[in-house]
């Protein structure tokens, strides 16, 4: 159990970093490869009016800004961890980036064969100015890349469909039961995010 707590742990910070910087404008699945100091995470992403489903193996997050909570889920335990969300430090729900103090077009760039507009975006994280770039194709409200300006993370969408998703989706399944008291490293990332 410690090891795969640990794993969660991991794969929220991921994902937070993913809610920092993406815009959620329309309802949209894809395919999401994130890279986060060297380590590679594959899954599925949904999006829906203010709510957020990432599947990674092993783990499913889930974030309702619409209820202002983050569940992180774990299929082989049907177990789910519940985490109140702060929609004024998520930018989930944003058409910005959170903090954001300047975006600007700085050129064209093909991705996966589609031509893209790519924004370096400026913005205040805990009082620091920091920088990432973002890229928009024709037709798309949602980055189909996102990159730190140091490239110690980068989140790509691929095989992206925007159709409406199904609201099971966004549900903690009957069947799980809650873990309330998370432990460790889990227990800080949530109340970080939380609060």
């Amino acid at each position: 159990m410690g090891k795969r707590v640990g794993l969660i742990s991991l794969v929220g910070v991921v994902f937070v970093l993913c809610l920092v910087t993406m815009v959620l404008a329309e309802d949209f699945s894809a395919d999401m490869i994130s890279t986060n100091q060297g380590m590679v995470f594959k899954g599925k992403i949904f999006s829906g009016q203010d709510k957020i489903r990432m599947e990674v193996p092993g783990s499913i997050t889930i974030v309702r800004m619409d209820r202002q909570v983050m569940w992180l889920l774990m299929p082989k335990e049907k177990m789910y961890m519940e985490q109140p969300v702060d929609p004024t430090k998520a930018a989930a729900t944003s058409d910005k980036v959170s903090g954001e103090i300047e975006r600007k077009l700085v050129g064209k760039e093909s991705i996966d064969g589609r031509m893209t507009d790519k924004y370096q975006i400026v913005y205040n994280q805990n009082g620091k100015k920091q920088t990432l770039f973002q890229w928009f194709t024709a037709g798309l409200s949602v980055p189909i890349k996102t990159a730190a300006a140091d490239n110690s993370w980068v989140t790509e969408y691929k095989n992206i469909k925007t159709d409406r998703q199904p609201d099971a989706l966004f549900e903690v399944p009957a069947d799980y039961q809650k873990l309330s008291n998370p432990m460790g490293p889990m227990k800080d990332m949530l109340e970080k995010f939380g609060k």
